[in-house]
């Protein structure tokens, strides 16, 4: 029977398998994806990482994720944390600053001494086909019709799609109800990720986020980034701001201007490693 090593990881409770496949061969398909993602016969995970071999020049590896449905995704910045300790502790790099093709382009993660994690997440794009978003005309706010409401909304892709909406109390926001119906909303035709943020002042957000293909997870990076800049773009919060989710903070840098570039700072956890059959 054909094992395969791997290793069980999270960034503030979003957790992940991670898969060295580099040296080692193995054959994705969402069937086997789903399977090693259930909790009770699997390993059980949000997302699984993927570290394979650049295909790029001046790039050091490619970096792929898929959802716990089996669906591959652009994106995921408590992967990408997760991915840089990951690939420094086994040995495949022995640079701290470490530079990664994704779906949705490049990032740049540096590891710091205290094993938390810096990436550099590119820069926001609010164009509504970046998403895609069904909209003609970008706009600082939407308004859409979502299970019998009309939500405002911003919308931005950090690499992949998502939604933001403010909420007035973070612990009675109506998650699970309006992400799912967000999520699957006609007008986002690839689906999208769904952020509730509570702005507590101008430097610390509360937010819960409703993951495409995962439900609510206990940190979503991105969506860190997203409900910033968001926030940042309706002049509500400043230039650095600490966002406060359910499996812990994170630390967001963004200064507003066209061409600057999101900062987003946090741990990644080793949890376990193991191997698995690969049939």
């Amino acid at each position: 029977m054909k094992t395969l090593k791997f290793s069980k990881m999270h960034g503030l409770g979003n957790d992940f398998m991670v898969i060295d496949a580099i040296n080692q061969q193995v054959e994705f398909t969402p069937s086997k994806v789903q399977a090693w993602a259930d909790r009770h016969f699997g390993i059980g995970f949000d997302q699984l990482l993927v570290v394979e071999r650049a295909q790029q020049v001046g790039v050091d590896f490619r970096y792929r994720i898929f959802n716990a449905d089996g669906s591959e995704v652009q994106q995921c910045g408590n992967g990408a944390r997760c991915f840089a300790r990951f690939v420094v502790e086994q040995g495949l790099t022995d640079k701290h600053d470490i530079t990664v093709e994704t779906a949705s382009g490049i990032i740049v993660l540096y590891v710091q001494d205290n094993h938390w994690v810096r990436v550099n997440m590119g820069k926001p794009n609010f164009a509504p086909a970046s998403l895609p978003f069904e909209f003609a005309q970008q706009q600082a706010k939407y308004h859409i019709q979502v299970a019998d409401e009309s939500l405002e909304i911003g919308a931005v892709s950090m690499g992949n799609p998502h939604a933001v909406l403010l909420v007035d109390d973070i612990d009675t926001a109506p998650v699970a109800l309006l992400g799912k119906a967000l999520e699957s909303h006609p007008l986002f035709p690839q689906r999208v990720n769904v952020g509730f943020a509570q702005v507590i002042d101008s430097a610390t957000v509360k937010l819960r986020v409703y993951e495409r293909g995962a439900t609510e997870t206990l940190a979503c990076g991105t969506g860190a980034c997203a409900a910033m800049v968001v926030l940042r773009a309706w002049q509500l919060v400043g230039d650095d701001v600490r966002l406060s989710l359910p499996g812990g903070d994170l630390q967001v840098q963004w200064d507003g201007g066209p061409d600057s570039v999101v900062w987003m700072t946090g741990p990644a956890e080793m949890v376990f490693t193991g191997t698995i059959a690969d049939d």
